[in-house]
């Protein structure tokens, strides 16, 4: 497990101790820099992040209940598999949400809304080659945040945080295996040349089809990496590529 940096220098009035944790946390392990099946200790990641063993207990449950980890009895916490079930619900959230967001925004786009998705577009395009996979990804979540701001509904984009973990992961394979990063740009400016044509059906289907992608890449995902899944969709990764 690559070593989160220490949290002590950070302003610990402006947030409680056990988020900063947690954040830190959720943001190594969806970008699989704590792999899945990995257990954390509990005096480690204090040690490790400089503070006492309260904060990280604290944070590991917020973890739980995200379904990132979970309390094995007299082990300790493993950080949970990728589980197929989990992607495809968190996908089916997120259609709903997104699709219905771009619906809105495609019908009240203002030139000002146009101008900041197309500098999110020339920032994604320009990040293609030569950046890291973080960066590109977070250029991704850049783009899905600005429609939900776009639309005005911070709520919505609350919703999708809390269950996009659970697909992040994959994406962050996916990305560097699967799917091009120039394919989900394309995909990106898709959904923008719908939204420039106040065409809501077009932006809708667009991103549906966006959001679709993830799934026919699982399959090969889970019989490249089957340490990283659950073994029950290990397995019939391997069956169906045999």
């Amino acid at each position: 497990m690559n070593e989160p940096a220490p949290l002590a220098k950070l302003d610990i009035a402006r947030e409680p101790m056990a988020r900063q944790v947690a954040r830190a946390l959720r943001q190594a392990i969806v970008s699989m820099k704590i792999s899945p099946g990995e257990m954390l200790s509990e005096q480690d990641l204090a040690q490790k992040f400089g503070v006492s063993r309260s904060p990280v207990r604290e944070a590991l449950i917020k973890l739980s209940e995200a379904g990132l980890v979970r309390v094995l009895p007299q082990r300790g916490t493993q950080v949970v598999k990728i589980s197929k079930a989990a992607v495809e619900d968190a996908r089916f959230i997120r259609q709903a949400v997104e699709c219905a967001v771009v619906r809105e925004v495609a019908l009240k786009a203002t030139p000002a809304i146009l101008a900041e998705l197309n500098a999110s577009l020339t920032r994604q395009r320009r990040a293609q080659r030569g950046t890291s996979s973080d960066d590109f990804l977070a250029l991704d979540e850049e783009f899905h945040r600005l429609l939900a701001e776009a639309a005005g509904r911070p709520v919505a984009w609350r919703m999708i945080e809390d269950v996009k973990p659970q697909m992040d992961r994959v994406r962050y394979l996916d990305v560097k295996q699967a799917t091009p990063r120039h394919t989900i740009v394309a995909q990106h400016a898709m959904i923008v040349e719908a939204i420039k044509a106040a065409d809501p059906v077009a932006a809708e289907r667009a991103m549906h089809e966006h959001l679709s992608e993830i799934l026919r890449s699982l399959p090969e995902l889970a019989a490249r990496y089957p340490d990283l899944f659950e073994p029950e969709d290990a397995a019939l990764a391997e069956a169906i590529s045999a």
